[in-house]
Order: structure tokens, then sequence, then C-alpha cells
């Protein structure tokens, strides 16, 4: 539709959910996801014909309420839930903010979804997959991919969670300030994992989706600013954000093609955005809490803070994942601490490093022993490698610059 993108509808299909849930209540999620479906579909339905309202917004909010009633009305049972319901959601409004402290932040559908989301008596995969899917409006396919799994396991996931959420009868209730901090680590887990989608898609033509990542920050700084949330790993997960955000523009070319690092314009990248990342990343040094986003945010700052590759701390970075390793070992963080340790010990090295990683199905191990192949001259053995990462990218935009990579070696022709 002409004047709306995607991102428009995917962001009112998750503030219309929020909306509905807190409305009528959490266990009816599946209903609350049903009506913003069919909201969607009549506006697209009649917004070509009758021209788009003055205030979109407000019009998908009303028709959502009018379907939502007139649903409800139909059910069995509806007029003696009704008053039910209503007292619930009522009760919730009002609820005393424990300690008296203000809570503006709060305010926002999506925040507080996110925490009724983390539920103690939901499993950690089924909070984390119910938010993704349901707030940030994530598909089971792309959620697989921040959790390297199968899109069928996601759906499982998600179908479990709204079962549980049926049978615990889970009011749609924040929890008071007490009880706030515990759930605290999964939201910002989750707000990371929504960064990452927008910091490259793992779906699509476009590397980039500027919305997720927008989102992600916009949440990360209302939790940064809650006097219950503003934990030091909280402001490192909004540093870290805000100093990979602020490269977003120069992640590709004029024509949607991946940019390297080496390869960016760094002139081009937010100054204003990187000095609000490394304020946050000094705010959260308040205390003795190091986090995984601690290092991680040191390690952008270390890259937003050199003038190119050649003057990059690559020693301060591999000491920020040796870090990492000690508090969060994985696979995938072994392989980006190879690309620090090649810059330092050669890709030798580096190969030697990554030799028996677990992630024969992950598309970066290729590329990444591709790259230091291509590095020591190894065209053959580089080509093959670039080749099975070009197979198994998920976006358009990944499969380009793979094949770049492919026609380079090709164009050495030693054995290729």
């Amino acid at each position: 539709m002409t004047g709306f993108s995607d991102d428009f509808f995917r962001t009112e299909s998750v503030r219309l959910v929020a909306f509905l849930t807190s409305r009528y209540g959490l266990h009816r999620l599946q209903f609350a996801e049903d009506v913003t479906q069919e909201t969607l579909v009549r506006a697209l339905q009649t917004w070509p014909y009758r021209g788009i309202p003055d205030r979109p917004g407000a019009w998908l909010t009303q028709t959502a309420k009018n379907l939502a009633t007139d649903l409800l009305r139909r059910e069995k049972r509806w007029r003696d839930k009704e008053s039910g319901i209503a007292s619930e959601h009522d009760r919730w409004l009002s609820k005393p903010i424990a300690n008296g402290a203000e809570d503006e932040t709060f305010t926002d559908d999506t925040l507080r979804m996110l925490f009724v989301c983390f539920h103690p008596q939901l499993s950690n995969e089924a909070q984390t997959a119910l938010a993704l899917r349901t707030l940030c409006g994530l598909s089971p396919f792309e959620i697989a991919a921040a959790f390297l799994t199968s899109e069928a396991a996601i759906s499982k996931r998600l179908v479990r969670a709204r079962q549980r959420i049926r049978e615990l009868a889970l009011p749609f209730a924040v929890p008071d300030n007490v009880e706030l901090p515990a759930r605290l680590e999964g939201v910002l887990g989750t707000l990371y994992l929504l960064f990452s989608e927008g910091y490259k898609a793992s779906s699509g033509d476009s590397l980039v989706r500027v919305d997720l990542c927008q989102e992600a920050i916009r949440l990360a700084t209302l939790l940064a600013e809650h006097p219950v949330t503003c934990k030091p790993r909280t402001w490192a997960l909004l540093a870290l954000m805000l100093l990979n955000a602020a490269r977003l523009n120069s992640r590709t070319d004029e024509t949607g093609h991946l940019l390297r690092l080496r390869e960016q314009d760094r002139s081009s990248w937010d100054a204003d955005m990187i000095q609000r990342g490394i304020r946050c990343l000094a705010q959260s040094g308040q205390g003795n809490d190091v986090s995984v986003y601690h290092l991680k945010a040191g390690i952008a700052a270390c890259h937003c803070l050199s003038s190119d590759e050649a003057t990059t701390d690559w020693a301060r970075i591999l000491m920020f994942y040796d870090q990492l390793l000690s508090l969060a070992d994985s696979p995938v963080v072994r392989l980006n601490r190879a690309v620090a340790l090649a810059r330092i010990d050669g890709p030798q090295v580096a190969l030697e490093a990554i030799a028996n990683l677990p992630l024969d199905s992950y598309y970066l191990l290729h590329a990444v022993t591709g790259t230091f192949e291509a590095e020591l001259g190894n065209w053959p053995k580089a080509l093959g490698h670039f080749r099975r990462a070009e197979q198994l990218a998920p976006s358009a935009s990944e499969k380009e610059f793979l094949l770049c990579r492919i026609n380079e070696c090709e164009t050495h022709g030693i054995g290729c």
C-alpha cells in the first residue's frame, strides 16, 4: 500500500497485540493475535479504496476494539465473564507502585507485555520465543535463526507456551518492583536478540532492518531510565546497541551490498550516537556488575573509536573475548574471537582455533574459514568454504557478498 511499509504494519501489529492482551487478559493471547490479524486485513482491504485515515494508528485501535467486542459477544459465556475480565483489567490498571516509585516508563504496552511474558511458571525457552514472536513481531524462522535451531522446533515451543498460559490462567499483571529485577535478564536478552535481527536480518533482501534496531533501543532506553531496572547491565546493553547502530548506514553500499568493516566509510558513522553509547558504557561501570553486554559493548567501542582497521586495538578486543569466554563460552563466541586472534597471531593460528567448532551448518563458520584460507593463499580451500557458506547464507545480500568472494577465488585460477 502506498505510503505504508511492512515495518509500519509490523509495528502496529505488535502494539495491537499488547493493547488487546492488556485489555482482555493474557489467557486470551491467541484471541488478541487473531483480532490483530483481522484488523490489519481490513485495513489492507479498505484503505486503498476509502483512503488512508488521518490517524491510521487510532483507526486500527478502534477497529480492533470493535472486532474484539463483537467476537466476545458471540461467545456462549461471554456475558458471565465480561464483568470478571473488566474488573481484572481495572485492578491491573490501578495497581499501586511499590515503594512509592513513579512508574511512567511502564505505561508502554510493549514493555509491560515483555515482563509479563517472562513469568516464572513458563520455561526460559518459551519465555523468549513468546516475547520475540508476540511483541517483537519476528517469525518462527527468524527466531530459529537467533537460537540456531529449526523453525519447526520454535513453532512447537510457541504452541506449548500458549497452552501453558491457558492451563495456568496467567493474569496480565506486571510484577511489582520487588519481582521486576528477576525478570530483567530475560527481557534484556530478548531486546538484544531483537536488535541483532535488525542489525543483520536472517531473511529477506535487506541486510539491515532499522525499525527493529530502533524499537530495541527505544525499549532499552525506557529500562535504563526506570529506577528499578536501571542496572549496570541495562546501561551496557543500551551502549552496545547504540555503538553498533551508529554504523548501520555504512554496513551496505548504495545498492544494498554488504560492506566489510574494513570497507566502510567511517566518516559516515553517527558520531553523536557513538558519544551517547560511550556515555552509556561509562554509566554501566557504576558498581561491580560485569555482564556479557559490558564486554560486547567494550568490543564495539574499540571499533567505533579507531580511525581505521590498522589502528584498531585488536589486543584489547581479544582480551574482551577471553573474558567473554569465561562468562558465556559458546562456539559462536569462539568463532568471533578467532577474527581478533587472526589480526594478532595470523590466520593460521586462527584456523587452528576454530578447527573443531560444532558449527558445520552455520554459514559464518565457512565464511570466516574461507577468509583465513584466502589470506594464506589457499585458494581452492577458500573457494570450497565460500561455496558452502553461500549455500547456507539466509539473506540475499549475504549470498551476493559470498558470490563476490567466490569470484575472487576463481580469478586466481590455482586449481580452482
